[in-house]
């Protein structure tokens, strides 16, 4: 039985490839739900069709935005870059593929709710996550992508910068995690930490752009990507671009643990005006966070992308561990979400699995993309629910069948 949980809303948990994700901080007798597999355990189990969720209701809330965000995982299967990912979970780059086809095709061709059942029990197979717990139960935040203003030029309004991606970043080829710094000479080493990054000034001349301090700063790090209104009024959208090999801690967590705040007062308004009376206090528990992400302009019609490389769409993408779930395919969230005035909704609903982040680790984890500004970031900071995710994948004798 899902619920929503009693909670405090904190400053970034974790990066989000494309937006900003909220931290959350509960009793310490909760469930683990960041606990990872066990060694050889599957994140995925099959489920019969009598213990199917209902597929129904998620067919009845369709619509043209979750049409745009299928077609942009078909257009990132078409690449063939997306193969590398492949095969993971049994699931073939072929069957994923050609799974998110069929079900576009049957979302906007079944007449009735029923068809669209009959059809869905006849070539597909359904997948729920084993959750945190082995019984599905995953945990679902929310994450949305903020505005900020910013320059292209250094000024003592705009003085904190925004970093590209170095050349000597070296990341993992096979899951696009962060290894380390490439020396000279060949070797690899770990990166500094955050305090000496800044202190040092080592990305002098890799700046891409500043915004209006250090708060700013870190929230698009935590956030992974921003739409940045510039002094000529004209707008930048910038995204991930990489990350260094160094721990993330929680600005909200720092807070707390140093007594700034307490837990009933802990929001990102309040750290904000603890920011502007004491800066150097709240810049140095931002310090605390070893992690630190470098960015990338993108056009404004790509924007926000996920980590697929592809744009995400409010409430219809989703973020999780891509080191354990199939990329880009069609998934069926079950759980609860809080409406603008507090109320709690029943959110049954079809979306895409196009993005990760770094507080996304393990089956019981997942993030809902909400939207872009104010509004969504509303939605993003009441977003705390247990729930199920479910899979949605061709049987394998059914894949070419429908390639006909």
């Amino acid at each position: 039985m899902r619920k929503i949980l009693s909670i405090i809303i904190i400053l970034a948990l974790g990066a989000c490839n494309s937006s900003q994700n909220t931290e959350t901080i509960a009793n310490n007798t909760g469930p683990e739900y960041s606990k990872p597999l066990q060694p050889g355990q599957r994140a995925l189990t099959h489920i019969p069709t009598d213990k199917w969720p209902d597929l129904g209701e998620a067919w009845e809330e369709r619509d043209l935005f979750l049409r745009d965000s299928l077609d942009n995982s078909i257009a990132w299967f078409d690449a063939p870059s997306s193969k590398q990912w492949f095969p993971i979970e049994g699931i073939t780059h072929e069957q994923a593929k050609n799974s998110v086809i069929a079900l576009r095709a049957l979302l906007a061709t079944c007449k009735t709710k029923n068809e669209f059942l009959y059809k869905l029990e006849t070539n597909f197979d359904v997948y729920r996550s084993v959750g945190c717990d082995n019984d599905g139960t995953v945990l679902f935040t929310g994450y949305y992508s903020p505005d900020f203003y910013a320059s292209t030029t250094p000024s003592r309004r705009y003085n904190a910068p925004l970093y590209t991606r170095p050349a000597d970043l070296v990341t993992d080829p096979s899951s696009g995690e962060p290894i380390g710094r490439k020396l000279s000479d060949g070797s690899i080493t770990p990166w500094p930490a955050r305090k000496e990054i800044e202190s040092s000034n080592m990305f002098n001349g890799n700046e891409l752009v500043w915004v209006v301090d250090d708060l700013d700063a870190y929230t698009i790090h935590v956030n992974g990507s921003a739409r940045l209104r510039l002094e000529n009024g004209e707008l930048m959208y910038i995204g991930y671009a990489g990350k260094t090999d160094r721990p993330y801690t929680g600005l909200g967590s720092s807070v707390l643990k140093a007594g700034l705040l307490s837990p009933n007062k802990l929001s990102l308004r309040n750290i904000r005006r603890l920011y502007d009376r004491n800066p150097k206090q709240v810049s140095n528990l931002i310090n605390e966070n070893e992690s630190f992400v470098f960015f990338r302009e993108y056009d404004g019609n790509s924007w926000p992308a996920g980590s697929l490389g592809v744009p995400v769409t409010a409430e219809r993408s989703i973020a999780t561990d891509k080191k354990i779930f199939p990329r880009g395919g069609l998934v069926l969230v079950d759980t609860d979400v809080r409406s603008l005035t507090g109320e709690i909704q029943t959110f049954t609903q079809f979306m895409v699995d196009q993005d990760t982040g770094g507080a996304i680790r393990a089956p019981g984890r997942a993030d809902l993309f909400m939207g872009i500004g104010p509004t969504a970031g509303i939605k993003a900071g009441g977003q705390y629910a247990e729930g199920n995710l479910y899979y949605i994948f061709l049987k394998p004798e059914s894949i070419a069948a429908v390639q006909h």
